[in-house]
């Protein structure tokens, strides 16, 4: 039985799962809110319900690496701090240096710091949290999963912007995408649940949360995703405002008097659904202020579903045609009216929803049997995913 550790950082929190490999079986779970400050608190949950809520020690990245190895331990979830077989980090941006998980050693957390212009929010502190981890575990196998690696099978027409070449070439501007991680889990999943080998689909992952993207998914290999050089782009998303002009920043910024980087912070934490309903980016709270009447609330919503549709024409254009569509991520599982919005609208495509299930809950299929093309929910676990990723590289090092 080995044990892996998944790490989830962020610029402000925390978020873990220890997995029990093969078997897939969570052993327990993690998080920590306001990391790194004098207020963090640390909340560890068994799947039987057991709950620890921890104050201490949380004020530096290596304090917070120790606490919770050590807390893990006094939970029995681990035999001692030292019983784990191997950490999975998950890293948001990968450039083109990582299409692949990746041993974790000190030429590869410099690297992961030398992409932070990429994901500024997220390389650093993630790059901070191998370090501490390979401090606190020199003996333990350490692996970066990007998010980023999903999509390096795209095609050269797929993630060049027509833009100089040179600024591609000089300065890698190119689409990236991201997801990646849960984009490739639900790829696997539908095709396992729909009994049909993953190179004889073509699929479009539709993942929708704080985060959204869409990713065309020919063959088990990204063909095209929505998110481009930063996960700013491409589907109206809870704060993000996904596709823009680029000439309507510059303009707003003259309107406004405000930076390029104030500008592109208001486009990341201030707009997408919450800013265009002026009061949440929570789909629960935007639905009732619908139905009561709310105009901006109402429209908030068809500018969403209007974003995913597009990108479904897109890539089934693209792709030639279309096998089944997959919702996932925290809004794609678990509310059923978006996921009918979007449904209807392509219902020409030959979609035959099945009204019983679109309030599903987990994975399972949201339409007829004999629908043209099939739609159904995935349950994202990256966690797994990254401990799949881990657990083959400790066999690849056992072997050699």
């Amino acid at each position: 039985m080995a044990k892996v550790l998944a790490i989830n950082a962020r610029n402000t929190s925390l978020q873990f799962e220890v997995i029990e490999m093969p078997a897939e079986i969570a052993l327990a779970a993690g998080k920590i809110e306001q990391a790194n400050t004098p207020e963090a608190v640390l909340t560890i949950t068994t799947p039987a319900g057991k709950q620890r809520t921890f104050r201490h020690g949380l004020t530096d990245v290596s304090a917070t690496v120790n606490t919770v190895l050590v807390d893990l331990a006094k939970m029995d979830v681990l035999a001692d701090p030292d019983d784990v077989t191997g950490v999975g980090h998950r890293v948001v941006a990968g450039g083109e240096e990582f299409s692949a998980p990746t041993r974790v050693d000190e030429r590869v957390i410099d690297d992961v710091r030398g992409l932070s212009e990429y994901a500024p929010l997220h390389n650093p502190i993630e790059a901070d949290y191998m370090g501490a981890f390979m401090h606190r575990l020199p003996k333990t196998p350490m692996v970066a999963v990007f998010d980023t690696a999903f999509h390096q099978t795209m095609p050269p027409v797929n993630f060049l912007y027509s833009i100089p070449i040179s600024y591609y070439k000089k300065f890698g501007a190119r689409r990236y995408g991201a997801h990646g991680t849960s984009h490739d889990f639900a790829a696997h999943e539908a095709a396992k649940y729909l009994g049909i080998p993953l190179e004889d689909l073509r699929m479009i992952s539709i993942h929708l949360g704080v985060g959204s993207s869409a990713t065309a998914v020919q063959a088990g290999h990204s063909l095209d995703t929505s998110m481009g050089f930063t996960p700013l782009a491409g589907l109206t998303m809870g704060t993000r405002s996904g596709d823009i002009d680029p000439s309507l920043v510059a303009y707003l910024a003259k309107k406004t008097d405000k930076t390029f980087d104030q500008m592109i912070k208001i486009l990341n934490d201030h707009s997408g659904m919450l800013g265009l309903t002026g009061f949440s980016q929570d789909f629960r709270e935007i639905d009732k202020a619908a139905s009561l009447g709310n105009e901006r609330a109402a429209m908030a919503e068809q500018i969403f579903v209007n974003s995913v549709v597009r990108y479904i024409g897109a890539y089934t254009a693209e792709m030639h045609g279309l096998d089944v569509i997959v919702f996932t991520g925290s809004v794609g599982e678990h509310i059923g009216y978006i996921r009918h919005r979007i449904l209807d609208r392509v219902a020409f495509m030959g979609i035959a929803e099945n009204p019983a299930k679109m309030a599903i809950q987990g994975t399972g299929m949201l339409t007829m049997p004999e629908s043209k093309i099939k739609a159904m929910v995935v349950t994202t676990n990256e966690e797994v995913m990254i401990a799949r990723d881990v657990m083959a590289i400790v066999a690849h090092r056992a072997k050699n």
